[in-house]
C-alpha cells in the first residue's frame, strides 16, 4: 500500500512538472515609449518645465535692471547708500537663487512622483494582464538590463500591453468630461 501511495504521489508531481507555463516578455523602453499615459505625463512636464524657465527668466530679467538702475545711480549715491544699496542687491540675488533651487527641488520630486506612478500604473496593468490571460511569468527587458536575451515573437506581449493601456487611457480620458458634466449638473 505504502508503494502504491508512493508512486501516484510520484506520478501526480511527473504530471505537474509536464504543465507547460505560459510566459511572455515586455519590452519596457517600447511601452514608455508608445504608452500614451507616459507621454502625456512627458508633456506636461515639458510645459511646466517651459513655464518654470520662462519664470526664472523674469525674475533674472528683473534682477538685472535693478543692477543696471543702482550702477547708473551709484555715481550719485554717497558710499555709505551704495553700500547699502549693493548688500540689498546682493541679499535679493541670493533669496533668487535659493527660490529657484526650492522651485527646481519640488520640479524634480514631482516629475520623480509622477514616473512612479505611471511605473506603477505599468506595473499594476501588467499583472491584470496576465491574470486575464493565463500567463504564469511576464518578465520585462529593457536596453540596460537585457533580462530577455531571445524570445520568440510569440511571447512578447509588449505591443498587446501598449495597445491595450492606450485604449484604458482613452476610455479614461472620455470618462473625465462626462464626470465633469454630471457634477456641474448637480
Amino acid at each position: 500500500m505504502k508503494k502504491l501511495l508512493m508512486l501516484f504521489a510520484f506520478s501526480v508531481f511527473l504530471i505537474s512538472c509536464n504543465t507547460p507555463s505560459k510566459i511572455g516578455y515586455v519590452d519596457m523602453d517600447k511601452v514608455l515609449k508608445e504608452y500614451d499615459g507616459y507621454k502625456k505625463a512627458e508633456e506636461q512636464m515639458k510645459t511646466r518645465s517651459s513655464k518654470l524657465a520662462a519664470d526664472f527668466q523674469k525674475a533674472n530679467m528683473q534682477f538685472q535692471q535693478k543692477v543696471q538702475d543702482y550702477q547708473q545711480q551709484r555715481s550719485k549715491m554717497s558710499s555709505k547708500n551704495a553700500a547699502e544699496a549693493e548688500q540689498k542687491l546682493m541679499q535679493e540675488q541670493q533669496m533668487i537663487q535659493q527660490q529657484q533651487q526650492m522651485i527646481q527641488q519640488q520640479f524634480q520630486q514631482e516629475g520623480n512622483q509622477l514616473i512612479d506612478k505611471i511605473n506603477e500604473e505599468i506595473k499594476t496593468f501588467i499583472e491584470d494582464y496576465a491574470k486575464k490571460n493565463s500567463y504564469d511569468l511576464i518578465l520585462g527587458t529593457t536596453s540596460q538590463t537585457r533580462a530577455v536575451l531571445y524570445g520568440s515573437e510569440k511571447s512578447d506581449v509588449t505591443q498587446q500591453l501598449i495597445d491595450a493601456m492606450n485604449i484604458k487611457t482613452e476610455e479614461a480620458v472620455e470618462v473625465k468630461p462626462e464626470t465633469s458634466k454630471d457634477s456641474i449638473a448637480q
